[in-house]
């Protein structure tokens, strides 16, 4: 996927995660976030999207830290989340090619970092908004994949992931609802160190299959639903369901 596209993602879903949240109340609970309500999704989702538009446009060469979560509530909640998500769809979208900022995985360039990442941070809570309502709507099979390979070939690969097994292991990720050309195979090595992620079957047997369309896989690999296939070692499924969550600190 491209950059621009990225920025299509984000600007659809964060206005269909506004629209959820709105139908669903700042009350109602989160299923797939049992520890939220609506109004805790859309104070923290609007606040990852005011720091990473910090980054974009004051062009911060180092970490810098987010502004906090706002003392908001009810509408005036749910329009202050609008205004940080439009305000960060509009500064992607102006942003100069060769944006330079920092970024905390590796990327082609920052502003296809931060595209990306965003692209996924809404998506995902988007599915959180509406499991609130009680209708949860797709994810494009192309994002999906995508997702699913951040999540394993970036978060994961750094040093903080948790996802460790103390002798050597193979887990593979396979989405059954792609064609070739989205390559939707993953090899990931488990072993005392960060997992190792490689898209492919790269000639190893696997210890433990997860298979499922892509959309199954990038939710269940984020924690927003059990795994819809498991073959053979389920111990390393339940790992990742034990230790892959990302937190925020």
């Amino acid at each position: 996927m491209e950059t621009a596209q990225f920025i299509d993602v984000l600007d659809r879903e964060g206005r269909s995660l506004a629209e959820a949240a709105g139908a669903a109340g700042v009350d109602a609970k989160v299923p797939t976030c049992p520890q939220w309500q609506v109004r805790d999704l859309l104070r923290h989702t609007g606040m990852v999207h005011r720091w990473a538009t910090a980054f974009v446009v004051e062009g911060h060469t180092a970490y810098h830290p987010d502004g906090g979560l706002p003392d908001l509530d009810g509408d005036a909640l749910l329009e202050w989340f609008r205004q940080g998500h439009r305000a960060l769809v509009d500064a992607l979208s102006a942003a100069p090619p060769d944006l330079d900022c920092w970024h905390f995985m590796p990327a082609p360039s920052p502003l296809r970092f931060w595209a990306r990442r965003q692209a996924h941070e809404t998506t995902v809570h988007r599915v959180d908004a509406e499991s609130a309502r009680g209708a949860v709507g797709p994810v494009e099979p192309a994002v999906a994949v995508d997702g699913i390979d951040e999540l394993l070939r970036s978060f994961h690969a750094r040093p903080k992931s948790r996802v460790r097994t103390d002798r050597p292991r193979v887990l593979r990720i396979r989405a059954t609802d792609t064609d070739e050309t989205l390559d939707a195979v993953w090899t990931v090595r488990l072993s005392p160190e960060p997992p190792l992620a490689e898209r492919g079957e790269s000639g190893s047997a696997a210890d433990c299959e997860l298979t499922g369309t892509a959309e199954q896989l990038y939710l269940s690999l984020w924690n927003r639903q059990p795994f819809p296939l498991v073959t053979g070692d389920a111990s390393l499924a339940e790992l990742w369901r034990e230790k892959s969550a990302i937190t925020w600190n």
